[in-house]
């Protein structure tokens, strides 16, 4: 097939559209349903996500994608009895490709509402069956089982999309896109991103352990295929917050760090005990824990947990949440291109960021730097920014 017909494009009204190759076959096949264009767009960014961390790594990984961004990217590490619970996983061991993709959509679940989904494995059953569940427009991956398979047809009334993906195709080295009925052209972006690039440490602290490494990989290579400006955090194999498509890095900072936050404290013993109504859908869950984390007086006060709590749940408090926030540690933060000011980094300590990986090359390079020592903190200068429009 050289190309695919689409319903319409980014919107409604723009018509024709379509995917298609210049030379050679679309090195993917459509198995059920019947994607649109920014699900392609999705699809597309997400397994080159995916395949690098596999490549990265050596271990399974999955990402969760809205609008051109992750949500969320994980590995496929297991699932801690916590995480199960947060991530309202079903009891039963899993697969390493079906852990990575619920830690991968767990990082944010209510950006990743209506997700496209990547795997950088085939889809097992495992996976399948978590899918089914979760409101999610459609699935990326190298293969799937005729099991998986079989679960996924039958998601949304059989218009579930699943998309399989040549995992040998090597892209042009050059890349065309057209603005305004302008044509751009440059080559195609085949960074490596490996344990090469944090060799560069210039903080005073130069500890870097293995698994924080992991974590700093997998934070450039999800910067990589995030619309820039961007900043991710990291902890233990899955991204707690992305910032995406922000004007200014400490914007970016703060509201990555802000959804690592709330991240962490679903973990609150409070919010894991939460008197939920059996017959509550998932979605209104993940929106009722939102709502009660950013304003747990309100929520309850004004009655918004009639219907969906069997009783008023406890209040937490401005001062339960930040005692909860100060014992997050062992962070780690990626950014796209440098830090200008050293703030970016007092903000990124609130939320227990200790790693730090990031191009430098600021005159203020020094500044940042300083800032990191005062903490203690151990920050890589890559070299290499990894913006992505």
């Amino acid at each position: 097939m050289t190309e695919l017909e689409l319903k319409y494009g980014c919107n409604p009204n723009q018509k024709p559209s379509r995917i298609f190759m210049e030379e050679g076959q679309l090195p993917l096949e459509v198995l059920n349903g019947k994607p649109g264009y920014i699900n392609f767009m999705d699809a597309l960014n997400s397994w080159q996500l995916v395949k690098a961390l596999k490549q990265a790594t050596g271990l399974p990984a999955a990402a969760s994608f809205k609008h051109v961004s992750p949500a969320g990217a994980a590995l496929g590490r297991p699932l801690t009895d916590t995480e199960r619970k947060m991530y309202l996983v079903p009891e039963g061991d899993l697969s390493p490709v079906a852990c990575a993709y619920i830690r991968a959509r767990g990082a944010d679940r209510l950006c990743s509402f209506g997700d496209w989904a990547a795997l950088s494995d085939p889809c097992d059953a495992d996976t399948a069956r978590y899918l089914a569940l979760e409101v999610s427009d459609g699935v990326i991956a190298p293969g799937y089982t005729p099991e998986a398979l079989e679960i996924l047809r039958q998601k949304r009334k059989g218009g579930y999309s699943v998309v399989k993906i040549d995992p040998d195709y090597h892209p042009a080295p050059i890349e065309r896109r057209s603005i305004y009925g302008i044509t751009f052209e440059q080559g195609y972006n085949d960074l490596t991103i490996d344990e090469a690039m944090l060799q560069n440490i210039v903080t005073k602290n130069r500890e870097l352990p293995l698994p924080a490494k992991h974590d700093m990989l997998l934070s450039l290579i999800t910067l990589k295929y995030t619309q820039s400006n961007s900043v991710c955090y990291v902890k233990d194999g899955m991204t707690i917050g992305v910032g995406a498509g922000q004007q200014s890095r400490i914007h970016c900072t703060r509201l990555a760090g802000n959804k690592a936050d709330i991240w962490w404290l679903r973990q609150h013993p409070a919010v894991l005990e939460l008197p939920f109504a059996a017959d509550l859908r998932r979605p209104d869950r993940d929106n009722a824990i939102d709502l009660y984390i950013a304003d747990s007086t309100a929520f309850t006060q004004n009655g918004g947990w009639q219907g969906v709590f069997t009783v008023c749940p406890p209040e937490l408090t401005p001062e339960m949440k930040a005692e909860w926030i100060a014992k997050m540690s062992s962070v780690t933060l990626g950014s796209d291109a440098f830090f200008p000011f050293g703030d970016n980094v007092e903000r990124a300590r609130q939320s227990g960021v200790q790693y730090i990986a990031q191009p430098g090359g600021s005159i203020r390079d020094q500044q940042v730097i300083d800032t990191c020592d005062r903490y203690g903190m151990v920050m890589c200068f890559t070299g290499v920014r990894l913006f992505h429009h």
